[in-house]
């Protein structure tokens, strides 16, 4: 693994750890009331997308990034759509 790679995988992890606890806490509270339904949706898009494009790339730190984070907006979502009917 060259320095490049080193340095993908490190900004994935940081960047993928950093939504966590987010959706942690949406977990644990099931307060969705500051979450944008909308912000949720186009950031899954994207996460989506980059994915796609990690792929076409066969860029590994790009694949584990947004595969994991995608799973997170998912979730958010998911929360955003269940807890927010009260």
């Amino acid at each position: 693994m060259n320095y490049i790679e080193i340095i993908g995988f490190t900004a994935a992890v940081l960047t993928t750890i950093a939504f966590l606890p987010q959706v942690y806490k949406t977990w644990k509270t099931k307060d969705v009331s500051s979450l944008s339904l909308p912000m949720l949706l186009i950031f899954f898009v994207g996460v989506f997308a980059w994915l796609i494009y990690g792929f076409l790339k066969n860029s590994p730190p790009m694949i584990f990034a947004n595969s994991i984070t995608i799973v997170s907006a998912f979730l958010l979502v998911y929360y955003k759509i269940k807890y927010g009917k009260k």
